[in-house]
């Protein structure tokens, strides 16, 4: 089975000059935990999730509505092609202990698959289930 058949391809995105403010709300309206940062072309420049504004924002005693999504974001992102095998994925996600990956094509973000889509697949539950095992393993050896 291939990302592309499993991801979710209406992904809600922000762009790096948006606020803190407006990203914080984004994430609360749509009840999500990342946002992937893309340009007005599309292209992936990074994920924000809920904890790097807490992280890097708030507890640095930044400004949400003063502090752009670029300043704590995350520029480092591991991406998937859509024609990636799930199995391929979920192991890659399992490896470097994330739980979302977006999904990207000719550097444009195109979808976003999660540990939970690949779980919601019976081809794919074994994958995901050591995906998370290898994830809540190294967790614990921190």
């Amino acid at each position: 089975m291939k990302i592309r058949e499993v991801m979710t391809d209406a992904v809600v995105k922000i762009h790096p000059e948006e606020s803190v403010a407006v990203a914080a709300r984004t994430l609360a309206h749509y009840n999500i935990g990342v946002l992937p940062v893309c340009g007005y072309d599309g292209n992936l420049c990074g994920l924000v999730t809920d904890r790097d504004l807490v992280t890097r924002c708030l507890a640095a005693g930044k400004s949400p509505e003063g502090t752009c999504v670029k300043e704590v974001m995350s520029g480092s992102v591991i991406t998937a092609r859509p024609d990636m095998d799930t199995g391929a994925a979920a192991h890659l996600m399992g490896r470097k202990q994330i739980r979302r990956l977006p999904v990207v094509e000719n550097g444009r973000l195109c979808g976003m698959v999660s540990l939970g889509d690949l779980a919601h697949r019976e081809e794919c539950n074994p994958d995901a289930a050591d995906a998370l095992g290898e994830i809540c393993t190294n967790v614990s050896k921190r």
